[in-house]
């Protein structure tokens, strides 16, 4: 469920959304992306769809093209928290993902709903050139441990993980403060030409990938590579 046009983080990765936004003509300059419209009947909307499409849906992710708590824009959470209230009392659990603040109050919805963050870095200067209008990586973190001290379901995605020519930091710290959320993704940065680069960079993502599996098992939190990560050898 995507219920805003745009998203205000202005992440420079670059986003695949925004470039798939632009490519199919949706938006036509970065300016105008990172200046989201939010749909402003979208429970209307969703008073119409949960009837029809009930029995066949398993979950609502909230969002692929945008993001549903994006930063100074209150009235995008605002709609966030209605529409998952909505798609609950429906029965319908929801996934988020965000790199935005995640309010307390979701604690109080479904137990099944299963709130994330995105984080790929613990260095502030990286993010504010990065993803320069987003949540402050501290702030990020605390709100979802906070969600997952109140009894809720959380996860983590580090993706797209960095290469050393873009940022020299070790994995395990990340690793080590997201220690408590029930479920962590990892994958690698795609569409960056500094990415090919970084000579070692099939490598480094493999040993990266073989570090957050060994972590994820000792720890006993299920996880997952994403696809196109881990580069077989060559035999």
């Amino acid at each position: 469920m995507n219920h805003c046009l745009g998203c205000a983080h202005g992440c420079l990765y670059p986003c695949y959304a925004f470039m798939m936004a632009k490519r199919f003509g949706k938006v036509k300059t970065q300016e105008l992306w990172c200046t989201p419209k939010l749909v402003s009947n979208t429970l209307e909307l969703l008073d119409r769809e949960i009837p029809r499409l009930k029995d066949k849906i398993t979950s609502v992710h909230l969002c692929f093209s945008t993001d549903p708590f994006m930063e100074n824009y209150p009235e995008v959470g605002k709609m966030s928290v209605e529409a998952i209230r909505k798609l609950n009392t429906a029965g319908i659990k929801c996934t988020v993902l965000t790199k935005g603040i995640l309010p307390i109050e979701l604690s109080e919805l479904c137990p099944e709903n299963e709130y994330g963050i995105t984080l790929v870095s613990l260095d502030e200067t990286f993010r504010e050139q990065y993803e320069p209008h987003a949540a402050p990586l501290e702030r990020r973190l605390a709100a979802l441990r906070n969600l997952s001290v109140a009894g809720c379901r959380t996860w983590v995605s580090i993706e797209p993980y960095p290469t050393p020519n873009i940022i020299h930091q070790e994995l395990l710290p990340i690793l080590e403060a997201i220690g408590f959320a029930n479920r962590i993704i990892f994958g690698r940065m795609h569409y960056n030409k500094i990415v090919s680069e970084y000579a070692e960079h099939k490598q480094f993502y493999n040993e990266c990938a073989a570090e957050v599996t060994d972590f994820c098992i000792q720890r006993r939190i299920p996880f997952h590579i994403k696809n196109g990560t881990i580069t077989e050898a060559k035999r």
